[in-house]
């Protein structure tokens, strides 16, 4: 029973943009949260300008599209190479400054691959350092490797970044 007198208000949900394997999401709804589920060896990216309140996820797979050109062509988000550029441009064409950008990165994990023959995940962390270094940028926080897969989501009013890993309590990034 309610005491007299109090009012209980529920907040409604949260919009969320949710990304899949190989896909992107940039956005400047305040209101909102980008997620992605289950990165493993694939890497996610958050990008934020705390500015303009736009951020961006990119969920990516591989580490360079020369493998299948053709696959490049359909699924560009698929590979670090490909997918990482139309994640800034996208950012950009909302209005957010390459100046004030902060760069994340979780992922990148070992699973699978216990022995460590292909390393997809280490591979993925690699090339994306590389570009990101090409290009004069920096990542600002990173949270990589290991034998976890993580859930992410970048919350666009403020550009947090929470990890949830299986069995384990969230935190920022």
């Amino acid at each position: 029973m309610m005491p007299p007198g109090k009012k209980w208000t529920i907040a409604p949900p949260r919009k969320a943009f949710v990304v899949g394997v190989a896909d992107m999401a940039v956005s400047n709804d305040s209101g909102a949260e980008i997620v992605t589920y289950s990165l493993g060896s694939c890497l996610g990216v958050m990008i934020y300008d705390p500015v303009k309140k736009i951020g961006g996820l990119l969920h990516l797979m591989l580490p360079d599209s020369k493998i299948d050109s053709l696959k490049a062509a359909s699924a560009p988000f698929m590979f670090v190479d490909t997918g990482l550029p139309r994640l800034f441009h996208a950012a950009y064409n909302l209005g957010a400054d390459r100046g004030r950008l902060s760069v994340k990165v979780a992922g990148g994990a070992q699973l699978l691959d216990e022995q460590g023959i292909f390393n997809i995940g280490g591979r993925n962390i690699r090339a994306l350092d590389e570009l990101i270094a090409r290009n004069g940028l920096a990542i600002h926080a990173r949270d990589v490797g290991g034998m976890s897969s993580r859930t992410v989501r970048l919350d666009l009013a403020n550009g947090n970044v929470t990890i949830k890993c299986p069995g384990a309590d969230a935190y920022l990034l």
